[in-house]
């Protein structure tokens, strides 16, 4: 006799995080079934960063270098690990797209109404973003290591600054599917992605915060995406700029604490305001 399977077992004997962790993977699949139909949607994601490759790496690189005093190659080694930084974060509006059109679609209300874990609806849409951001990242690193990138470091050292950018992924994921719940539609989640521009370059991504007018840079150094550029970077064994505050000497502690903290603010105003949008 063959041994029962997850979903011939009767609900009561299983727990009820091992039914949310199954439900969340049918939920991740679909949205990743949809994904490989649409590859139009992860191309898009990354002609922002891949352009950005090509443009501030040698349109511009060589102008960016002498500015900061270092050749256009190390320039390039700097620039890179923004450059990842910025994908993470622009799939903020993908995230909120696609959960908006889900609300306004009845597809959310569908969902909710079979026998499966709420918790599942969105941290099935987490999971999606998170597979995604890994293509997108094996996808940039490769693109990146033909123009002339790499790593300098160990191997466990790059695998951890791509844990770090997965975890600020997940965090924006999270900020995504909360933006996703309170626009009312597709329409309005668009006009919100101009608010994404200013988190992504009013950070250590493209410059240092040092060449930023005194009254922006402190801004810009508590930004959740510096401590992550400044932690990945060293990680990768390129260049960075000096230290110039506690955030910056401190960017791996931060690169974790900043995407834990809004990952958890994220993940209860979310599930607030999908117990809300049932009533």
């Amino acid at each position: 006799m063959s041994a029962p399977t997850l979903e011939s077992l009767p609900r009561t004997r299983l727990s009820d995080l091992g039914w949310a962790a199954a439900d969340t993977w049918v939920v991740a699949r679909r949205h990743l079934l949809r994904l490989v139909r649409r590859p139009d949607e992860l191309l898009g994601t990354l002609l922002i960063p891949v352009m950005a490759v090509l443009m501030f790496g040698f349109v511009f690189g060589d102008a960016l270098g002498a500015a900061m005093a270092v050749p256009g190659g190390e320039y390039r080694d700097f620039l890179l690990p923004g450059l990842f930084a910025l994908t993470m974060a622009f799939g903020i509006g993908n995230t909120t797209i696609a959960v908006a059109a889900d609300v306004r679609g009845g597809v959310l209300d569908r969902m909710r109404s079979l026998p499966m874990s709420n918790v599942a609806l969105l941290t099935g849409r987490s999971l999606a973003d998170l597979v995604t951001a890994l293509v997108e990242l094996t996808i940039l690193m490769a693109l990146g290591m033909m123009l002339g990138w790499q790593w300098h470091g160990s191997l466990a050292a790059a695998l951890a600054a791509v844990g770090l950018l997965l975890l600020l992924r997940l965090a924006l994921s999270w900020v995504g599917i909360l933006l996703g719940l309170l626009v009312s539609g597709p329409e309005a989640a668009m006009k919100y992605f101009a608010l994404i521009f200013p988190l992504a370059m009013v950070a250590d991504t493209i410059v240092p915060t040092s060449l930023m007018p005194e009254w922006l840079a402190g801004a810009a150094e508590w930004n959740p995406l510096s401590a992550t550029v400044t932690a990945i970077r060293g990680l990768f064994g390129g260049p960075n700029a000096a230290s110039t505050s506690w955030v910056a000497e401190h960017s791996v502690a931060m690169a974790v604490a900043w995407p834990l903290a809004i990952t958890t603010a994220g993940v209860l105003l979310a599930l607030a305001r999908l117990r809300r949008l049932g009533r």
